[in-house]
């Protein structure tokens, strides 16, 4: 058993040291669309955040609550959404994104988007408000003004976009649903490993899977670098 499972790691090594066409393949549809998904999400996501906590209107509490509650829906609960959303009779059925990776990036930006605005929220409401209505006194305008509190607040807004990447690129349920696992298409690392291993192909799926594990390490020192810097400093 020991030596099987060497020789499966060997494998799975030797995928990704040998550049092999279709384990980089799942790599690089997983990453485009994640990181397209967060980059389109992003400065929305902040806005949202930052007027949350700052503004005062009605219906915040309820806009709030559902941004909480889109939190801990279930990505393929979120999956089906977006499938209602794309399919042929749904509002969004004439653009034909249904097992593209546009859809995936749509359902990946609903995943996102409420960690996002729910952490951005949380560093807006922490900050000073000084430091808002001093810029603001001073003549700047009001992106200015965000500008100056996003630079302040700048560890734990990293720490969001890292928790909301983290959160996308290992999800399946929604990939899987809107995006239909597709070769070459929309097959990213989590839906190759479940084909994989349901398949018996142990190889690709560890190789995937050392994929994910470097990046959640790398996500997790950058995390840890991040709060080590935000937290105030013993003299």
């Amino acid at each position: 058993m020991t030596e099987s499972w060497f020789s499966l790691i060997q494998q799975a090594f030797g995928l990704l040291f040998s550049l092999d066409p279709n384990t980089w393949s799942i790599i690089s549809v997983s990453f485009n669309v994640s990181l397209a998904a967060l980059l389109i999400t992003l400065l929305p996501s902040l806005v949202l955040g930052f007027v949350l906590a700052f503004a005062r209107f009605p219906g915040r509490w309820a806009v709030i609550n559902l941004v909480q509650t889109l939190q801990s829906i279930p990505t393929v609960v979120i999956g089906l959404l977006a499938y209602l959303l794309l399919t042929r009779m749904g509002p969004l059925g004439d653009l034909r994104w249904l097992f593209t990776q546009k859809g995936m990036i749509v359902g990946q930006m609903m995943i996102c988007a409420p960690v996002l605005i729910a952490m951005s929220q949380a560093a807006f409401t922490s900050v000073d408000r000084r430091a808002w209505e001093t810029s603001r006194t001073l003549g700047a305008s009001w992106l200015a003004s965000v500008w100056v509190l996003c630079r302040e607040l700048k560890a734990p807004l990293l720490m969001a976009i890292v928790m909301a990447f983290s959160r996308i690129v290992t999800e399946v349920g929604c990939s899987m649903m809107v995006g239909g696992n597709i070769m070459y298409v929309t097959r990213n690392i989590p839906t190759a490993i479940a084909l994989e291993t349901s398949k018996g192909d142990f190889a690709q799926a560890i190789a995937l899977g050392l994929v994910l594990l470097i990046l959640s390490l790398l996500l997790n020192f950058a995390l840890g670098t991040l709060r080590g810097k935000s937290e105030p400093r013993s003299h």
